[in-house]
């Protein structure tokens, strides 16, 4: 079906389904009239998380790409369809109470800084933005207009990182002066650029996928619908999709602010894609949970990451094994972390901090964190208690079809006024700015650039320019 055939259709479906504007308004019983652009693969399971609330109503959705347009509206056949969100936002915004952007990272602050321009509260996800000063925008605007915000990192509701970030913060294993943080995940491409031109899909509306990055030619396999991510224009390769889910924890727990240096050690760079594998240092300054500065190490990407005395887990064998194989269910792979952990191997995905008084393993995810010292696991059943009464955590959950809508909802009932989001813009920003700061130094392999949060601008001059960019007029 290509884009005319779907909006013919889908529009002598939503002429007779859509109510007046003021049906939606709130009433009473208080509900949430969500608009949502980008409905495929990560915004379908968005969709699907933020209408499972019993207090929203889609009433619209927006796509470049009419296949993922037309699987949404079959679950939503009242909502109107869009291709274009400014399209939407200017025909129905007073039908509108949040938005929810679910697009390619270079999308998410245009689309989302539109969304409040016209006063709209905005669930986006991760990473925030593609460019600092973006983030630095978004917190902005969302301050000024006292917006409800929430950034799409949903593990930061989950049961284990509430748990790792409160125990942390009690003194577990006293002041931190080190983290380390893994994915062997791999978001990065390390080929030349492609070559001549293909043809569009009929589906997809090309110039409005570009957005306001530069004019580029189509070509099938490198772009949509999945590998933008390895991309510089368009994602943030693995530290932009991983790190931020991992490095979550640790900067909630330490309550860190933006770092003071970054160093990537990686390829030259190719002005295309990202590092296949990236070793980013971080030196942040000291806060009330950290020696008097901060190193943070992030490993990604295939092989990630090398052996290192602060990774050696209890019972480790001489050589640090690697996990290989099919792709896992999520109880599978829960499974195999806790096992390979217990056996002396990391887990996949994960965490170490390294304080005076020991070692906290946080595996990614859904997996207690679990204490070590002098190379032996330590009962902290014990603290687990405690912190968790002290903090209503309730009992320990270990279900992902309950645990992971509970981030979307904590946004719509922050909407309707009965909640708080835990990771709003204000925060997100930050975290988002240190991510992006790690992808900046990849361009310059190996140098450590220092950073001027105040000016939010870098000492070395050259790394300015890929603070921001300009827009494509589309």
């Amino acid at each position: 079906m290509n884009k005319r055939e779907f909006l013919k259709s889908a529009a002598a479906v939503s002429s007779f389904a859509l109510l007046p504007s003021g049906a939606w308004a709130f009433s009473e019983d208080k509900r949430l009239r969500t608009a949502h652009i980008g409905v495929g693969n990560m915004g379908g399971e968005d969709l699907k998380a933020i209408s499972s609330h019993k207090a929203v109503d889609v009433v619209a959705l927006c796509d470049v790409d009419s296949i993922n347009l037309a699987k949404a509206h079959r679950l939503h056949p009242n909502a109107r369809i869009f291709f274009d969100y400014r399209a939407m936002l200017d025909e129905m915004g007073d039908e509108i109470d949040a938005v929810i952007v679910s697009t390619p990272d270079h999308t998410h602050a245009p689309a989302a800084l539109l969304a409040m321009e016209h006063n709209k509260p905005v669930y986006c996800q991760k990473p925030l933005t593609h460019y600092v000063q973006e983030s630095r925008n978004m917190m902005k605007v969302a301050k000024e207009k006292n917006l409800v915000t929430q950034m799409g990192i949903q593990v930061h509701s989950f049961y284990d990182y509430k748990l790792a970030t409160l125990l942390i913060q009690s003194g577990i294993i006293g002041k931190v002066h080190t983290v380390r943080a893994w994915s062997p995940k791999n978001w990065g491409y390390n080929g030349p650029e492609p070559t001549g031109e293909d043809p569009v899909p009929d589906q997809l509306d090309w110039n409005l996928w570009l957005g306001t990055s530069k004019k580029r030619p189509y070509k099938e396999g490198f772009y949509h619908p999945g590998n933008w991510r390895k991309l510089l224009d368009y994602g943030c390769g693995t530290l932009g999709d991983m790190g931020v889910h991992i490095f979550d924890t640790p900067y909630n727990a330490l309550e860190l602010d933006v770092p003071l240096t970054i160093m990537n050690e990686c390829r030259e760079p190719n002005g295309f894609g990202y590092p296949e594998n990236n070793t980013v240092t971080y030196e942040f300054p000291q806060t009330p949970h950290t020696a008097k500065s901060l190193k943070w190490v992030w490993y990604d990407g295939p092989g990630m990451p090398p052996a290192h005395e602060d990774l050696i887990l209890p019972g480790a064998t001489d050589k640090m094994d690697k996990k290989e194989g099919k792709e896992q269910s999520v109880e599978d792979k829960m499974s195999l972390d806790a096992k390979t952990a217990a056996e002396g191997q990391l887990p996949d995905q994960g965490a170490m901090f390294i304080g005076n008084k020991g070692r906290l393993l946080l595996p990614h995810f859904m997996q207690l964190p679990q204490k070590i010292v002098k190379g032996k696991y330590i009962d902290i059943s014990s603290e687990i208690e405690k912190v968790s009464k002290a903090n209503n955590l309730g009992e320990i959950i270990r279900n992902y079809e309950t645990e992971g809508p509970k981030h979307y909802h904590q946004f719509v009932d922050a909407c309707l006024g009965k909640a708080k989001t835990s990771a709003p813009f204000s925060y997100a920003g930050k975290l988002t700015e240190t991510i992006l700061l790690g992808t900046i130094a990849g361009r310059f392999p190996n140098q450590t650039l220092h950073w001027d949060a105040e000016n939010a601008k870098f000492e070395e001059e050259e790394a300015n320019q890929y603070l921001n960019a300009e827009y494509r007029d589309f």
